[in-house]
């Protein structure tokens, strides 16, 4: 009988002891999470890109610039550029993995770009539409 009378009195008291303790409470987790917050925290992205060129958007998405990669059929594709009047800059460029089918990018001195597809070094001019 005294055991029944005395459990509603222990158990509030057990509770609220467990509540007046610090759980997780630590000067060392809140300085990690401060470090963490200021690592967050980025700063503005630069108007220049890695390869020092200024960079481009056009209707908020970032223009990414495809580094000059020479490929196996750089020369072909360059002599059929030569062929549709189109000459300048670096050359014809690598833009799709190397393998049995390459792409390969070349811009002219007008403005234009020369593409151009080589499946087993057989090459062919891709026209845009």
């Amino acid at each position: 009988m005294k055991r029944l009378v005395l459990l509603p009195l222990v158990l509030p008291l057990m509770l609220a002891a467990c509540s007046s303790m610090p759980f997780g409470h630590n000067k060392e987790q809140e300085a990690e999470a401060a470090r963490r917050a200021a690592s967050l925290k980025k700063a503005p992205p630069s108007e220049y890109a890695s390869d020092g060129s200024r960079r481009v958007e056009i209707n908020g998405v970032e223009i990414t610039r495809v580094e000059f990669t020479p490929g196996v059929s750089s020369a072909t594709v360059e002599n059929m550029a030569k062929q549709s009047h189109c000459t300048g800059g670096p050359g014809a460029g690598l833009v799709s993995d190397a393998g049995p089918v390459e792409m390969y990018r070349m811009a002219c001195s007008d403005g234009r770009v020369f593409l151009a597809r080589c499946e087993l070094r057989q090459c062919k001019a891709v026209s845009l539409k």
